[in-house]
């Protein structure tokens, strides 16, 4: 082994610890405690795949699962768009921009609890902006609990993810700035306008950060728990649980560690899955 490698190896080898004793040996203990039988009060028995077919026949393991896929679409294609053109109408370098790009990231600087009980009153029934302002346009009887109202609760639930699309339009900007101007003023003297500017300039070489955004948008969906908790719990009924809300409820509250982790096995392959699919659609490590 020449120098060179033995120093690159040194310096690996802290990190590859650190993963081997925090992370992997954590997921080597799912997957095995996944078909057991796991309560504190109990002692450990296999069971085998009796973890998995219980999930499956849950309806609250299925209305979890199904709620997580379409958030982990809605995140990664919506709220990606919004960051995206965000990001692309403040590249133009007008006053509003740095204004703009501040506040649209303030959500993110506060803890997930705080923005979960933000819009939590942004939500209220009795006195939410939300309710409010609807009153004002005409409806004076509009009166919606929305996270109590099976109707409403999914949307509003969504509607708090939304501030992600910041991340997306920080990470599109960096990119942007790192993009020489005379290939754009280029364009402008080859008589291209704005959009053809953005569609056939900025978009292909935004590609890997926008596909980067997209893998952090999808897998911070199979991580959001304390918004939850903070705004509608998962209720009414099932309506708005997820797979990482569905663990701890049934680790924590039903005492159940190997049916939690058999949920938690699935956790990791959709996101596994997740990563696999995106980087399979942008072609992330392709050039332009």
């Amino acid at each position: 082994m020449t120098i060179k490698k033995r120093w690159i190896v040194i310096f690996l080898f802290p990190g590859i610890l650190l993963f081997s004793f925090v992370y992997l040996a954590s997921i080597v203990n799912v997957f095995g405690t996944s078909f057991t039988t796991w309560r504190i009060t109990q002692a450990i028995s296999f069971n085998g795949v009796g973890n998995y077919f219980t999930l499956f026949v849950s309806d609250k393991f299925q209305k979890a699962l199904g709620n997580s896929l379409i958030w982990i679409i809605l995140q990664s294609t919506v709220h990606v768009a919004i960051g995206i053109v965000f990001a692309l109408i403040t590249s133009r370098k007008k006053w509003y921009s740095t204004f703009s790009k501040t506040v649209f990231m303030l959500p993110n600087i506060l803890s997930s609890a705080a923005l979960g009980m933000l819009f939590y009153n942004v939500f209220n029934p009795m006195y939410g902006p939300v309710n409010k302002i609807i009153q004002f346009f005409g409806n004076k009887n509009f009166n919606v609990n929305w996270y109590a109202n099976a109707d409403t609760a999914f949307f509003a639930v969504t509607m708090t993810w939304l501030p992600f699309a910041a991340i997306i339009a920080i990470l599109a900007a960096a990119e942007l700035a790192a993009i020489s101007d005379d290939i754009f003023e280029a364009a402008v003297i080859d008589g291209a306008s704005e959009f053809q500017i953005n569609w056939r300039i900025k978009l292909p070489l935004l590609k890997n950060a926008i596909g980067t955004g997209t893998i952090l948008a999808a897998t911070s969906m199979l991580q959001k728990m304390d918004i939850l908790i903070m705004t509608s719990n998962g209720g009414p009924g099932n309506q708005t649980m997820n797979l990482p809300l569905l663990i701890y409820l049934t680790a924590m509250q039903d005492n159940n560690f190997g049916l939690a982790n058999a949920c938690g096995v699935i956790l990791i392959l959709i996101g596994l899955a997740s990563i696999g699919i995106i980087n399979k659609i942008y072609r992330m490590n392709e050039t332009v």
